[in-house]
């Protein structure tokens, strides 16, 4: 059996929990394969909101197996206190949650260390979530991190004061004023390490390949958005890892060849947090209404999510580098109540007309230029079939399919699980 990935397709936020949440009665197994506790996946049922961290979105459903993947970091911490919640509403995570050996661990001086890190850039900061995520995958990618196999062994104890004394001499270093208690921050710590023991820990990429040889069907879900991938997003206004298909590849061990479906998320209009270039972004009443329709703000910060319209130009980039095949559509009912909606389907890049995503997309060198849309103002929420919808959303979805020649086959029309119309 194939791999089927779900991934988002501009700068995170694009509501993968919700759809990882509808799709799960397909699979038997949901696998995460990247990011960490600065992914903010909301899950909206029965009429009570769910927001999981690090934990896939399949853990509410009974029969589903999920999966942790290796290219995961995992703040021990943040697990215990979403195993907690857990627990609080019923969830028997233990039997239905499995841990990669492979997946690394952030310690409290990870934390520390991004804080420190950001507080010296000034106004330079990159608007990083403060989570310990960047600094965890450069000990990785420098060989110093630490496992969760690791702590199996009878001297994981002794790596850890190792490298947790390195990072406060690194934190010395950046000479700015981080006040903190690491004794305090670690018996929290050593407490949730028990907490995290009590798990299944699994040699994932075998696990996954024993699952398809035997014919379990199995979906790969990712954090953040392709757009904020290390290598292919807004640099360095990135996460730390690969939040494109390429990723799913090497954070679970599935070989390209057995990706099947590659479900690509995006909101009806466009959303960021943090800094970075945002070239449709609205400073006007259009830009405050998206945000207070559509709740824009983190699920992870809480901060305040800068809103824009739809920029087609970094939507058709984010398809073609993950090879989607179908794209699910979320919030198309907050654009409801516009006269008028605009999609950029083009860039003014230095003086010359493009439709490709450039270098760089700051201000100085990008104008969006915008294709104009008669709005619609049909409440959508309570609609449950594509017949339903008004034919200025229809309109705007065609159009949208013509462009980037993928068919749009789930439309999201409010937070709830039920709020989804499967159009083909």
């Amino acid at each position: 059996m194939a791999v089927d990935l779900l991934l988002g397709l501009q700068w995170g936020d694009e509501g993968k929990g919700k759809i990882v949440d509808v799709l799960t009665s397909k699979y038997n197994i949901i696998a995460r394969f990247q990011g960490g506790p600065n992914a903010g996946h909301t899950l909206v049922f029965n009429g009570k909101k769910h927001v999981l961290h690090t934990i896939p979105s399949g853990i509410f459903h009974e029969d589903t197996v999920n999966v942790v993947g290796n290219g995961v970091v995992i703040d021990p911490v943040i697990f215990k206190k979403e195993l907690d919640k857990l627990a609080e509403q019923g969830v028997d995570y233990k039997k239905a949650l499995l841990i990669s050996r492979k997946a690394h661990i952030i310690l409290p001086t990870h934390r520390l260390l991004d804080a420190a890190s950001e507080a010296s850039k000034g106004k330079a900061k990159i608007g990083s979530t403060l989570k310990g995520i960047g600094p965890t995958y450069m000990d990785k990618t420098g060989r110093n991190g630490i496992r969760v196999g690791d702590i199996e062994l009878a001297d994981w104890k002794d790596k850890y004061r190792s490298l947790a004394d390195k990072h406060e001499d690194m934190i010395k270093f950046y000479n700015v004023d981080i006040q903190y208690n690491l004794k305090e921050l670690e018996t929290e710590f050593f407490e949730a390490i028990a907490t995290l023991k009590t798990l299944t820990f699994i040699d994932s990429e075998e696990y996954l390949h024993q699952s398809m040889k035997s014919g379990q069907t199995i979906l790969a879900e990712g954090a953040q958005g392709s757009l904020l991938d290390i290598d292919f997003g807004t640099y360095p206004f990135v996460t730390s890892s690969n939040t494109t298909a390429a990723g799913a590849c090497t954070g679970l061990g599935i070989a390209p060849t057995q990706i099947g479906e590659v479900f690509g998320i995006f909101k009806a209009y466009t959303t960021r947090v943090g800094s970075g270039p945002f070239p449709t972004e609205l400073f006007d009443a259009d830009g405050e209404t998206m945000a207070k329709v559509g709740h824009e703000f983190g699920a992870t910060t809480g901060r305040p999510r800068r809103c824009g319209w739809l920029d087609l130009v970094a939507l058709r980039y984010a398809c073609q580098i993950n090879g989607v095949t179908q794209l699910i559509m979320m919030k198309g009912d907050v654009l409801s109540g516009f006269k008028t909606l605009k999609v950029c389907t083009a860039y003014n890049y230095k003086g010359e007309e493009i439709t490709h995503l450039p270098f760089n997309i700051e201000e100085e060198n990008v104008t969006p230029i915008y294709t104009e849309f008669k709005g619609w103002n049909e409440d959508l929420t309570e609609m449950t079939e594509a017949s339903q919808m008004p034919k200025a959303l229809n309109d705007y979805i065609d159009f949208l399919e013509k462009e980037l020649e993928i068919p749009i086959t789930i439309v999201s029309v409010g937070p709830d699980r039920k709020q989804t119309i499967v159009r083909q």
